[in-house]
């Protein structure tokens, strides 16, 4: 094997599979290194794609030229638009996934990719000299020279896995942790911490009473992820629903010394598990008010016999994970397959990279995914495809991809993490974007197939596409806009019959369609409409049409935000050198190296007041210049 390389990436995870396709298609030489080539793209949590704010996260990264949305399009298994009565800024695509075909469809994109080589084997060590990143070591002594490295190691650095009071090194069920990489990682100046999440026991079908659930069917027309594909033709799964009982509250607290989250005794975690994704043993403690929690049943792949219980996550001894699923109508014969656990794991304070997802200390060396304090599979997916892109951009001496708040929920999450750091594994919600109309399902085509395409990750197909939804937009609002309907009694009765007023003079069709009671689907009784267009052409029209002043007010407040945000601070730039700043001013904007003002504005500690002095003080650094 040629062991020279452009970039290598370490880890086949979300993050790691979005990283190798970008670079590998930029035109360079992508090694890819994963302990385990069964195991590409693992759905190690939960079989599901995309939720709130998640769904926009997919609809982003296939708007970028990634491969998440088409994946789940090809193999997910039950569709659902959540929030769909809610307005369009709050909705949220999502479906289940099927674990086994997903996998196995990343894996053959990945072995038919041309510039890309997958590579079996365990990273130990990132080689560098006093220019950057040159390669890396594997635990057989090998070495990889490449100019860039992207590390996506997800939950494996330093991995422990606790199941009750047991605990072993682990980076996922069955899979070594990566020790010396972790090592390695420390060596070269990073600060580390630690983190915990966990997973929820698996369940065999044939031992549960499916007459004691609620079914929870997907959509009857489901909704695709990718912007190109054009309808999901699938046979959609049953999922279903049930909750636990103040007879599981019991048996937990019961059980709680043998946690090893609340053993007063024998407490092994010490680490912050999720805030918004907690244990069945974190919710019974921390909301003690609460008799019953929900819990999805989720098969894991297509005529599975193996259920995902959601909702359950737990690190409890097996005995006890027993116990209390006994105490769920439905559960009396229950048979667990897998056990849920608990798992602890390195990551580096992501404060320590630029929005370019590069190392601020080491050239060359990116970081993507739970590596940098997040959770999630489409954090993570998202996170791959910005460093495999800045990457590439950077060996290819082209202008590095930096997307801003008010571009993309891409943008909101690095921000937040190279800006606020984290002291908890992140998850993204639509309440972190300020600009969420903005920022919907429905136009992140329009927001970014631009930078997909500079960065030759948009095919010819998909960008016609794009121009097609385009025109469609710029015609129906001119036709709709010249189509004039007058009172009658015919209208009148239509009207009413959908909820809305009568008219009392000529209108335009335009400003009939704003109100909020009529669908594009509702304009047939008045023109002829479009039936051959995909969904997401009529989302982005309604919405558009509907939300028409909101979103002007927004766009006015993006402008504002953007005078603060363009306004650049140099690499160089001595806060130390300036009085002005309070103290803790100083400390957080050396450590952390802010691109942008807007970008320094959101830093805890740094007050209004010190913004104001770095202005003054940008103003005098540029005259001097």
């Amino acid at each position: 094997m040629n062991n020279n390389f452009d970039i290598i990436v370490i880890g086949a995870g979300h993050a790691g599979c979005e990283a190798a396709l970008a670079t590998a298609r930029m035109g360079l030489k992508t090694a890819l290194f994963t302990i385990n080539l069964d195991k590409i793209a693992e759905m190690s949590c939960n079989p599901a794609i995309g939720g709130l704010a998640k769904g926009q996260l997919v609809r982003e990264i296939d708007a970028l030229g990634g491969e998440m949305a088409k994946a789940a399009d090809a193999t997910c298994i039950q569709f659902k638009v959540l929030n769909s009565k809610k307005g369009p800024a709050v909705r949220g695509l999502r479906a289940q996934a099927d674990k086994i075909e997903y996998s196995k469809y990343f894996k053959n994109l990945l072995k038919k990719q041309e510039n890309l080589t997958l590579i079996e084997s365990m990273v130990d060590e990132i080689t560098t000299n006093d220019k950057g990143v040159t390669g890396i070591i594997t635990s057989k002594n090998e070495k990889f020279s490449s100019r860039a490295v992207i590390v996506s190691t997800g939950t494996f650095l330093n991995g422990v896995i606790h199941i009750g009071l047991e605990s072993f090194p682990g980076g996922r069920r069955d899979d070594p942790p990566s020790v010396n990489l972790s090592n390695s990682l420390k060596k070269l100046g990073l600060k580390l911490g630690r983190l915990k999440t966990g997973t929820n026991p698996r369940v065999d079908k044939n031992s549960l009473d499916f007459s004691k659930f609620i079914p929870q069917y997907g959509d009857e027309i489901p909704t695709p992820f990718s912007f190109t594909t054009e309808k999901i033709e699938i046979k959609q799964v049953i999922c279903y629903l049930t909750r636990t009982n103040e007879k599981t509250n019991k048996v937990i607290i019961e059980n709680l010394d043998r946690s090893p989250l609340y053993s007063k005794t024998n407490k092994k975690i010490f680490s912050i598990g999720p805030r918004y994704c907690p244990s069945i043993e974190d919710k019974v403690v921390k909301f003690p008010d609460k008799t019953s929690h929900q819990v999805f049943i989720e098969p894991e792949w297509r005529d599975s016999d193996e259920l995902y219980l959601n909702g359950l996550s737990t690190s409890l001894p097996l005995d006890v994970q027993y116990a209390y699923l006994k105490t769920i109508p439905g559960f009396e014969n229950v048979k667990i397959v897998k056990p849920g656990y608990g798992i602890e794991y390195d990551f580096v304070f992501p404060t320590q990279i630029f929005p370019t997802l590069e190392v601020k200390s080491i050239p060359g060396l990116y970081l993507a995914g739970q590596i940098n304090g997040t959770s999630g599979y489409e954090e993570a997916a998202a996170q791959g495809l910005i460093a495999g892109i800045n990457a590439a951009a950077k060996i290819k001496n082209m202008e590095p991809l930096i997307l801003d708040r008010s571009q993309a929920y891409i943008g909101v999450m690095i921000d937040d993490l190279t800006t606020q750091g984290v002291s908890e594994p992140y998850r993204l919600f639509s309440s972190r974007a300020e600009y969420r109309l903005i920022l919907r399902n429905d136009n992140a085509d329009f927001r970014l197939i631009e930078y997909g395409k500079k960065y030759g990750l948009i095919n010819d197909e998909f960008y016609s596409l794009y121009l097609r939804k385009k025109e469609f937009y710029e015609n129906e609002i001119k036709r709709l806009n010249k189509t004039i309907i007058h009172p009658s009694k015919e209208i009148a009765e239509y009207l009413e019959s959908l909820g809305t007023t009568p008219i009392k003079e000529p209108v335009s069709l335009l400003s009939i369609f704003k109100r909020p009671e009529l669908s594009y689907n509702n304009l047939k009784f008045f023109i002829e409409i479009k039936n051959d267009v995909y969904q997401h052409f009529i989302d982005y029209l309604e919405a558009e049409v509907k939300y028409e002043g909101y979103i002007k007010k927004q766009n006015e407040e993006i402008e504002k935000f953007k005078k603060l945000e363009t306004k650049k601070i140099p690499d160089d730039f001595d806060y130390y050198k300036f009085s002005g700043f309070s103290k803790e001013a100083q400390q957080k904007l050396s450590q952390i190296k802010p691109k942008t003002i807007g970008q320094a504005s959101r830093i805890p500690g740094v007050t209004p007041a010190d913004i104001n002095v770095l202005i003054i003080l940008l103003k005098k650094y540029d005259n001097q210049k």
